[in-house]
């Protein structure tokens, strides 16, 4: 008889992909009203606080869990995995192509911007993840997560 195993729905599913909502919106930045960017950060950080806090959920039930040191882990990781460094990543690559592009037509420029920002988010994410990873257990983990006991 094979063993199920649970499915996590912020990570094993498509809900996933909400986490990358602001690496798309930074890539569509210089082809849509600032409001429509700042949703797609929102999209994201709704991500992460649901992810974080169905991790904590989870954690409360174990014996012995710590679902407020567990919330903060993965909203740290998220926060910086899912949006701050992925957010940033992709806006500095809009950036440098627009510079590069700069005599290029502006409509034709915007494709090539909004284009390499897409294109540069699968890219971007393992690389982002694996430094996010060392800092969590290098850094935040043993010196800060560590005085958290519940």
């Amino acid at each position: 008889m094979t063993e199920s195993k649970e499915v996590d729905i912020y990570r094993d599913t498509p809900v996933r992909y909400l986490g990358y909502a602001n690496e798309v919106g930074e890539a569509f930045r210089n082809l849509v009203h600032r409001t429509v960017v700042r949703f797609s950060y929102l999209v994201s950080a709704s991500y992460v606080l649901a992810d974080a806090t169905s991790k904590a959920r989870k954690e409360k039930d174990v014996l012995d869990g710590k679902p407020i040191r567990t919330f903060a882990d993965v909203l740290i990781w998220q926060g910086l995995a899912s949006v701050a460094i992925p957010g940033f990543t992709i806006n500095r690559i809009c950036w440098g192509v627009g510079k590069m592009t700069g005599k290029l037509p502006a409509s034709t420029r915007s494709v090539i911007v909004t284009g390499s920002g897409l294109l540069a988010i699968p890219f971007i994410i393992k690389p982002i993840d694996r430094g996010v990873d060392i800092l969590m257990e290098e850094g935040v983990r043993p010196y800060a997560l560590k005085h958290i006991h519940v």
